[in-house]
């Protein structure tokens, strides 16, 4: 079937207002066409972008309408971005069957099951969004568009055990002995976290009593992190691969921890009693 000239039109500003970063605009010409259009590869690329439209509008809702219409139009198993784009809106909305069909569908195999996806699959690092910018965090993985935060971000204005929705095209690396991950963009915050950042300033003699205040936090599944060890990088650099040595100031230095106010001061007293000559610590508060 031939495409009209209506069809034409229609494609042709719909792809002027994509270019022109108008998402709204672009998502409901772009599906306004490809409802015009004949069945084909035309088609659906056209279904597909305005799905893509409306993902980058953060218009969930039509994301996952248009989402469903552009999977299925393509091959199950077949790793077409369309079940991705599909996954992420339906993670989203929390419309769990679909995400778990979606991911199916992309061709990624995961543990079986029902409900939200909760699955530990594996180390990655995320660029969030803070008030002072960006910044890359350690995560892991939920399920294919989710990732956990495992340490402490540098603003408190993000937290440690945040889950954040992030896009499924890496954008850098980091490597960390012989370990490569790849650096995710965020979307959105999934879920918020209930622990707000302290900081305390904090004196170790030697490397050894550093590692075991972050021990002692990530036995009680809470985070340390030091700002000492912070680099700050061009938007250039951080998308591209930067490895990351392993550096433990000692001495005193600022610490930042995750933890309850009440059960920070009981880790740091315990953390103090095993070698008070060498370790103290003072002015525990909430991070500003």
């Amino acid at each position: 079937m031939r495409i009209t000239a209506a069809a034409r039109s229609a494609h042709a500003d719909a792809y002027t207002a994509f270019e022109a970063e108008d998402w709204p605009l672009a998502g409901q010409r772009l599906a306004g066409a490809a409802a015009l259009l004949p069945t084909g590869k035309v088609q659906q690329a056209t279904w597909f972008d305005a799905a893509l439209a409306y993902k980058f509008a953060r218009d969930w809702p039509r994301a996952f309408e248009h989402g469903r219409t552009a999977a299925s139009l393509v091959r199950r198993g077949k790793q077409e971005p369309a079940f991705w784009n599909l996954g992420i809106a339906a993670t989203m909305l929390r419309e769990w069957d679909t995400a778990r069909d979606a991911w199916a569908g992309y061709g990624l195999r995961l543990p079986p099951g029902t409900g939200e996806i909760d699955e530990d699959l594996g180390p990655t690092c995320v660029r969030i969004e803070t008030e002072g910018g960006q910044e890359v965090v350690w995560a892991v993985r939920v399920c294919p568009t989710r990732a956990r935060i495992v340490n402490v971000p540098f603003h408190p204005s993000r937290r440690f055990g945040e889950v954040v929705l992030h896009d499924g095209v890496p954008n850098g690396e980091r490597v960390y002995g012989d370990l490569t991950v790849p650096v995710f963009d965020e979307i959105a915050l999934f879920t918020p976290s209930d622990l707000a950042t302290l900081t305390v300033d904090a004196e170790a003699s030697e490397q050894a009593d550093v590692e075991a205040l972050a021990e002692l936090f990530a036995q009680e599944k809470y985070g340390m992190e030091l700002p000492s060890t912070r680099r700050d990088m061009c938007a250039c650099c951080s998308a591209s691969t930067v490895r990351q040595e392993r550096v433990v100031p000692v001495g005193s230095q600022q610490i930042l921890l995750a933890a309850p106010l009440d059960h920070a001061r009981e880790l740091l007293d315990r953390w103090q009693a095993e070698r008070p000559a060498a370790r103290a610590w003072a002015n525990l508060h909430p991070a500003a």
